[in-house]
């Protein structure tokens, strides 16, 4: 069993990013600008978005960050949205999610400017992604397929089971790994919370992605020796042992799961930080305008 460090990998892309943006200011381009939109103070967004900033800083990024309280109502959030698509200095933009109830999620997302979505959520990126054409890929599947990469782990004819149906990870990973060329060509299941026999067809796996948010649902006895698998889970458990009271769990059952694998992502450490990457990644792309000039 082969561990998939991606807190390594991240810190092995950051260091190309870095370098590739010391050039850009080497012939006087422009520092790329990375801004977020975070709404209320939600412990695990709050992180995630100080992870953001503080990753901005490690490449040589700017960064801006808008805060708004629970309270903002739709049109506030709507016009700050519009400030940043119409703003120059910025390259690409996130809205964190998720947002408050009385909030609509999709348009604030159609909201934002394609060209700046690096979070690759607006339906236009996710149309273009699911016919191959350039575009901002989804951050986390993007980083997942970055992984296999670096890894060197073979796709080709493989049978991919993807645990998660969401529009953030399950639906645009099924589409990438399926898709021509390497890292794909992959035979895709997508298995959710009304699929019938789902041990059976994580048995059948050669690669498993669980993203379905439960904590510990995949169990050994349900991946076949030799599978490779990536944990997106990380719901966050209490814990008296931890100073934040609290700890991540996976959607795996580590202990498990491990020792019949060749290799296994794991939480924390293991996607998280490559979707944080894969933000840096589609500014960097945002910033010299190359998926959409």
């Amino acid at each position: 069993m082969q561990l998939i460090d991606g807190k390594a990998t991240s810190a092995e892309i950051k260091k190309e990013i870095a370098e590739e943006v010391k050039q850009i200011k080497a012939v006087g381009g422009k520092t790329p600008h990375l801004a977020a939109i975070l709404v209320g103070h939600d412990g695990g967004s709050e992180t995630y978005v100080s992870n953001k900033v503080k990753s901005c800083k490690e490449v040589g990024f700017e960064s801006t960050l808008i805060r708004f309280e629970n309270d903002v109502t739709e049109e506030e959030l709507l016009e700050a949205v519009e400030k940043l698509n119409n703003d120059p200095a910025i390259d690409g933009f996130i809205v964190q999610l998720p947002l408050p109830k009385h909030i609509s999620e999709d348009k604030v997302t159609e909201a934002i400017d394609y060209r700046k979505d690096v979070d690759g959520f607006h339906p236009v990126n996710v149309g273009r992604m699911s016919l191959g054409m350039p575009c901002f890929l989804s951050a986390t599947p993007s980083g997942i397929l970055e992984l296999l990469k670096r890894y060197k782990i073979e796709t080709l004819g493989k049978h991919c089971v993807i645990l998660g149906r969401s529009n953030i990870v399950g639906k645009p990973a099924a589409m990438l790994l399926m898709q021509k060329g390497y890292p794909g060509d992959c035979t895709v299941t997508v298995c959710h919370s009304r699929t019938k026999n789902i041990k059976e067809i994580c048995l059948e796996a050669d690669i498993i992605i669980a993203a379905l948010g439960v904590p510990e649902f995949l169990k050994g006895d349900m991946v076949k020796e030799g599978a490779v698998v990536i944990d997106v889970g990380t719901t966050r458990v209490p814990s008296d042992k931890t100073k934040s009271d609290f700890k991540l769990k996976g959607d795996v059952a580590f202990d498990e799961v491990a020792p019949k694998c060749s290799y296994i992502t794991p939480v924390p450490g293991g996607v998280g930080p490559m979707t944080i990457v894969s933000l840096l990644k589609n500014t960097l792309l945002a910033g010299k305008k190359e998926v959409y000039k």
